[in-house]
């Protein structure tokens, strides 16, 4: 299908439909009006077999307790190994209804109160609550930054570890906000380092499948670094939420190879959460996975060409600004700093752009003057959110 094609049957409006990105803007950011580039969802109905699925399963009329069927398992082994040559065994696999749930269990499960858990920041806000609201002591190592291309600070992680006697390792990858898809080589190096200070590791990759660049920067689980040489000490956790817009869904993996973790887990997760899928989550995940792909390759060059139109309209307008290097994720991390105090940042993506984004100092106090950009939307917002950014910058340097 064309992408204009697409984008008519797929693209569509979420306000008045009980949106987080669109209908809470006046509860979080106080103006209902702003353009919300915010939250990590679509502005993408989900793949048409998806919906026809669900509209099968609710003219059922029945909602009772149900079971994840076998094709469920298989859908998604069959998906990890051909996106990803990932090959899972089906008691490997455990559920969740989100993986921000899971971390916050999984710590508690992992660790004990007092000890230091890692993580790289900047990093997705809820890795900081996952281990303070569990009375862990929290750890981070900075990743370096290059002109927005990220790179891990082994020495630093490395001390960090030594010092602070860490436990576990939680790590993105690909890495939100930031967009990195890391290297084997950097996964490598940085499991080594975990094998070595017997460090346990957490890997959320529910961005797995957003990878941009596939062909140069594919993503690869930490399940299968160096010929799954990590895999014992690893735990992953994923979801088809972000892969195919199905958050509200309430629907996630763990894939715990280790069978001493697993029977760690399963001997205490009862106290954190339910263990099964929503029904509608299990048909909406299962269909997705079995005939979703050409869909997700159609959203993947939209967000591609999306961030290839902001890297040459700020080159072109505002060349100091600085986009990180897009590997993976469908968002894009934008430093303002070349021309707005990182203190005036809310101030003018907020009031002056009327822009709702999610500021750096969420995911980390040192990086006040970045904002986050959701990619993942209909070309015309992005060209919007881009054209109120110049036009603000060029206003304020008269």
């Amino acid at each position: 299908m064309e992408q204009a094609a697409f984008i008519k049957k797929y693209a569509t409006t979420r306000q008045h439909t009980d949106s987080l990105k669109w209908d809470a803007l006046q509860a979080r950011y106080g103006n209902p009006d702003l353009l919300a580039m915010w939250v990590a969802d679509m502005e993408f109905k989900v793949p048409e077999q998806v919906t026809q699925a669900l509209q099968e399963r609710v003219a059922h009329g029945i909602y009772g307790y149900s079971i994840t069927p076998d094709r469920y398992y298989q859908a998604f082994i069959d998906w990890e190994q051909a996106r990803h040559g990932l090959t899972l065994k089906r008691d490997w696999i455990r559920f969740g209804s989100g993986v921000v749930n899971s971390l916050y269990a999984l710590v508690n499960i992992l660790t004990q109160p007092g000890d230091g858990v890692l993580i790289l920041t900047p990093v997705y806000y809820p890795f900081f609550n996952a281990v303070r609201d569990n009375h862990r002591q929290l750890v981070t190592s900075e990743l370096r930054n290059d002109r927005g291309h990220y790179t891990i600070d082994f020495e630093d992680v490395e001390q960090q570890i030594k010092a602070n006697e860490v436990r576990l390792f939680i790590q993105c990858s690909p890495h939100n906000p930031v967009g990195r898809i890391w290297s084997e080589d950097e996964e490598t190096r940085l499991l080594a380092l975990c094998e070595q200070y017997h460090v346990l590791v957490i890997s959320d990759e529910i961005h797995q499948d957003l990878e941009i660049d596939r062909t140069n920067h594919p993503f690869k689980s930490a399940l299968t670094v160096a010929n799954g040489r990590f895999s014992n000490r690893v735990i992953v956790v994923n979801a088809p939420s972000k892969t195919f817009n199905l958050a509200a869904l309430l629907n996630s993996h763990l894939v715990i190879p280790n069978p001493k973790l697993r029977q760690r887990y399963d001997a205490q997760i009862g106290r954190f959460s339910q263990t099964e899928i929503s029904v509608l989550g299990q048909v909406a995940g299962q269909t997705a996975y079995e005939s979703g792909a050409a869909w997700l390759d159609q959203i993947l060059a939209i967000v591609r060409d999306n961030y290839h139109y902001l890297c040459t309209t700020f080159a072109a307008h505002a060349p100091k600004l600085v986009l990180a290097d897009l590997q993976g994720t469908y968002l894009t991390w934008l430093d303002l700093r070349a021309y707005v105090q990182p203190a005036a940042t809310k101030a003018f993506i907020q009031d002056q752009c009327q822009l709702a984004v999610d500021f750096g100092e969420w995911f980390s106090p040192d990086d006040q003057g970045f904002v986050r950009l959701n990619l993942a939307t209909n070309p015309q917002n992005v060209r919007e959110a881009a054209q109120r950014i110049v036009t603000c910058l060029s206003q304020m340097q008269k």
